[in-house]
């Protein structure tokens, strides 16, 4: 176990809609986030990328300007910070993903490692919302890894299921990576894995040796054990207003530096120390 924990902050997500919940959509927005988030220790600011125009933050985007724009903002904020870059996309139109990673050379980038039916069911056994396919097929994987390796980018492999963290043994094993190996274990999806503390020594026997890993949890309360019990078996730390809007008492937080607050205490208890951000570049093998 490493004694020290690298900890990210996923600021803002593409779910939620900043006219509900208070999540950052501009570059000075996502650098005041940013940097409370800095100051209570993440190293790493994941980040998702929303149109700038009057009312339509809760879209997506991917204009390589407002990537750009956002890390800069960042960077200037939080001196040393790794960026961790968003790449998902559902269908065959994820050009322009690739281009961000491209032509802005993000140290990690997210490279969903599978498929995953992405559902969830109401109270009233209706649909949330209409049944999707988060489809990632080994083609489209591959494009992301190409592109990765073109930007001397470290792919984090986002793992939303049991066998989605075998497949990642399969890209090694067939040649479609040999870089640095980072796994994501993505804890809390209705339709994925639960947000269970007793997965994760299954999960620990899956992945492959000398791997960095962590756990992404969604969802309220019940997430919170699930990070004291990564930090105790050595993985790294993640969360942010993409994940989760409530500390383990049940309070509604209003900014992302209360969560990493709250994951720091987590890493603390299990007697690690929080990395700095030049030591989890030393630590991930980051190169840009």
């Amino acid at each position: 176990m490493s004694d020290k924990t690298v900890i990210t902050c996923a600021l803002n997500g593409v779910l939620t809609d900043p006219r509900q919940h208070n999540v950052p959509v501009t570059p000075e927005e996502m650098a005041r986030e940013a940097r409370r988030a800095f100051e209570a220790g993440a190293s790493i600011m994941h980040i998702h990328l929303r149109q700038q125009a009057p009312g339509k933050g809760h879209l997506p985007s991917w204009d390589v300007a407002v990537s750009r724009e956002i890390q800069q903002a960042l960077r200037e904020t939080c001196p040393g910070v790794i960026i961790n870059h968003t790449s998902g996309v559902s269908g065959p139109h994820y050009q322009g993903a690739l281009a961000c990673i491209r032509e802005t050379r993000p140290e990690i980038a997210a490279c969903n490692a599978g498929s995953l039916n992405y559902l969830k069911v109401k109270a009233d056994n209706s649909w949330a919302w209409p049944p999707m396919m988060f489809d990632n097929s080994v083609e489209k994987i591959q494009d992301y890894l190409d592109a990765m390796k073109d930007a001397r980018t470290i792919p984090e492999f986002e793992c939303f299921d049991v066998g989605i963290v075998r497949c990642v043994g399969m890209y090694r094993q067939t040649g479609m990576y040999d870089g640095p190996l980072e796994y994501n274990f993505v804890m809390g999806v209705a339709s994925g894995m639960p947000a269970d503390p007793e997965l994760l020594s299954i999960l620990l026997k899956l992945k492959l040796p000398q791997a960095h890993w962590q756990v992404t949890a969604i969802g309220r309360t019940e997430i919170w054990p699930l990070h004291q019990r990564c930090a105790e078996l050595g993985g790294h730390l993640r969360t942010g207003l993409e994940d989760t809007f409530y500390l383990d008492d049940g309070t509604k937080v209003t900014s992302n530096g209360q969560l990493i607050e709250a994951i720091a205490a987590c890493a603390r208890r299990a007697g690690r120390e929080i990395a700095t951000p030049a030591e989890a570049r030393q630590m991930f093998g980051t190169v840009n």
